[in-house]
């Protein structure tokens, strides 16, 4: 079936005009009053017609699942949390989860007796907003079968405990996933990348078609798995599913103080945890190479950032740095020196603006420094890293420009992006404009962005989404 997308405004170049998809490619864009000729028509009005926008970056069981979860968003306090997830229960002889939170600037700490206070023998698990802390009950560590002085898991033991975690069938989430990529695809997403912490291949081929692309990354625990099974980055994996890159953590986060800085936090001579030394790192990650697996590398604090250039520098190759939100300045210009793509989540900076300006004090012009990378010739691509931000590509593209999300002005506006740079982040290497014989995976915005005021930006309408020629979102 073709599609007519009519009087629709191309990129950021102000050309109006009507775009013909036959198949999988745009076969026209001519000024507006193409004829239909048996085809769907979308009528435009004017708004921006952009190439499919990229998820670089999700989470797409935990995000499923999140949707499912208590909000602890709003939690003040351990005790606060422990409040709010009281309220949402008893759930007799079940797990009940919460997920949100954000202890960085708590006044106190959490701990299994809070819980077991207000819930007692409910099995309870609670999920930090950064997904690098895990908070259980009594009742659930008992559940689990493991023992702990206070309940609370952070980094390796969090990701091997949350894996096992029990859950509703596979039927049930597989449900859950496929529906996220539905609104996923209504926000103008055409592709994610799926960076679950399982056999993300398995898990997608089993599900059926989604509403987006998947790229579906690779676990450490899966590398020798995956060689042995003839997996390549960027081979096809299924209908609408790729090969994605080796997916290795060099240090923590900045709300569990375990992102790994060259300078200590504010409590001592700490200076967060490096997951990986790089003499042991540089084995596993020479094997990926040598068998055609591309690398991403969990770096957050400026130590670890260095120490992921260094294993890139080392190795010869380019590849991925996942978050960056720590720099060296003297590492900024290295990212496009050695080809390595900065693959950030700029929704992420305003809900860590109060963590980074107490944890990383006098450090924070370099933070999420967006700008700086831009004008140092990286290549930036914008992920949300659900569940720890929405799932939006909007949310992404409005802070990389406002650098706020409330009524407070811009923090560190000089590492603000111009809209036209956060969108093209956005778009997966494909820039902000369209041409005949483009892939058709496209986004039509409801709005004409040449001019749009960014606080209109996150709640920008979505008229169409199109997926390999196909519309997956019609407003």
């Amino acid at each position: 079936m073709a599609l007519l997308l009519r009087d629709v405004t191309i990129g950021f170049t102000g050309r109006r005009a009507d775009v013909r998809v036959e198949g999988r490619r745009l076969v026209a864009v001519e000024p507006p009053g193409l004829p239909a000729d048996g085809a769907e028509v979308v009528d435009g009005n004017g708004g921006t017609l952009l190439p499919g926008l990229v998820d670089a970056h999700a989470h797409l069981l935990q995000w499923a699942s999140s949707r499912q979860r208590v909000s602890l968003a709003g939690a003040t306090s351990a005790a606060h949390a422990a409040e709010l997830i009281a309220a949402a229960g008893p759930k007799p002889g079940e797990l009940l989860q919460g997920a949100g939170f954000h202890a960085a600037l708590w006044p106190d700490r959490p701990h299994r007796t809070l819980l077991d206070h207000v819930l007692p023998d409910q099995p309870v698990a609670l999920f930090s907003n950064d997904l690098h802390t895990l908070w259980l009950s009594s009742a659930a560590m008992r559940m689990m079968n493991v023992d702990h002085p206070t309940g609370v898991f952070i980094e390796d033991e969090c990701m091997a405990l949350t894996a096992a975690l029990p859950s509703p069938s596979t039927d049930i989430t597989d449900r859950w996933v496929l529906a996220a990529t539905e609104a996923a695809a209504a926000r103008g997403i055409t592709t994610i990348a799926d960076y679950e912490y399982t056999d993300t291949i398995a898990d997608w081929r089993r599900r059926g078609t989604p509403a987006t692309r998947i790229r579906c990354v690779i676990a450490k625990f899966l590398l020798d798995e995956t060689i042995e099974r003839g997996l390549r980055t960027g081979a096809p994996a299924g209908d609408l599913l790729t090969v994605g890159p080796l997916k290795i953590f060099m240090d923590g986060s900045l709300n569990t103080r375990t992102a790994y800085c060259h300078d200590h936090y504010p409590d001592g001579t700490y200076h967060g945890e490096l997951l990986e030394p790089l003499d042991q790192l540089l084995p596993v990650l020479r094997k990926a190479v040598d068998n055609g697996i591309g690398l991403a590398l969990h770096a957050i604090g400026d130590r670890a950032n260095t120490l992921a250039l260094d294993a890139f520098d080392h190795l010869g190759v380019g590849g991925r740095i996942e978050h960056a939100q720590l720099l060296d300045p003297a590492d900024v210009p290295r990212f496009a020196a050695l080809g390595v793509v900065a693959g950030v989540q700029p929704a992420h900076q305003p809900d860590d603006r109060d963590a980074a300006d107490r944890h990383w004090a006098g450090r924070t012009d370099r933070a999420y420094a967006f700008g700086s990378l831009h004008r140092a010739g990286a290549t930036l691509e914008f992920g949300s890293d659900a569940p720890v931000a929405t799932l939006d590509p909007w949310e992404a593209i409005s802070a990389a420009v406002t650098r706020t999300d409330d009524d407070r002005p811009g923090w560190h506006p000089e590492q603000s992006l111009p809209l036209a740079v956060a969108v093209a982040a956005s778009t997966g290497g494909r820039g902000t404009s369209v041409a005949a014989g483009d892939p058709a995976d496209l986004v039509l915005a409801g709005r004409d962005l040449t001019g749009l005021p960014p606080s209109e930006l996150r709640d920008l309408p979505i008229q169409a989404t199109v997926l390999d020629g196909r519309l997956t979102h019609r407003a």
